[in-house]
């Protein structure tokens, strides 16, 4: 029998689709707990409490792991682009914003954007800050609020255009 203590979780839990493409990494973690395929089936309908905080657990591991790894993430609207390059101590912002009537999150308005980025219809801010809290906290704040993780392409290509 599987004893339940109370869990708080660090992030939140994976969508059922995230879930779902995660299975086999969550039956290896069932494993390292010693819990079978049967034990679980019995777990979730004999002690769904448990196997809520499983999962919760399961998620927390999931998403320390990718977090760890994250470097740059991206946030886009239509007019205003943010790119975050994740350092050892801090956080250090590339914003691009335009008053131009184009669609930054289209094919079209990134083309426009790479043509017009040094036009004064393109304006470009740079900031830094050290964390406040936990480091993977904070960048799983930003992808709550919409960031996706990327890679250093763009980050790099905006940071090399600000210093020439």
């Amino acid at each position: 029998m599987v004893l339940f203590y109370p869990y708080t979780m660090k992030y939140r839990r994976l969508t059922k689709e995230q879930l779902e493409e995660l299975h086999q990494e969550f039956i290896n973690f069932l494993a390292t707990q010693s819990i079978t395929g049967a034990e679980w089936q019995e777990l979730k309908e004999k002690q769904p409490e448990v196997a809520e905080q499983e999962l919760d657990v399961f998620s927390d591991l999931i998403w320390e792991g990718v977090l760890q790894k994250a470097q740059y993430l991206a946030n886009t609207s239509a007019k205003q682009l943010y790119f975050f390059k994740a350092e050892e101590t801090g956080i250090r912002l590339i914003l691009v914003k335009i008053e131009a009537d184009e669609d930054l999150t289209s094919p079209e308005g990134l083309q426009w954007l790479q043509e017009n980025l040094d036009t004064s219809e393109v304006e470009l801010f740079t900031a830094e800050k050290e964390y406040v809290g936990e480091r993977n906290q904070e960048l799983f704040a930003l992808i709550e609020q919409g960031a996706v993780i990327t890679d250093a392409q763009w980050f790099d290509a905006l940071e090399g255009f600000i210093r020439t």
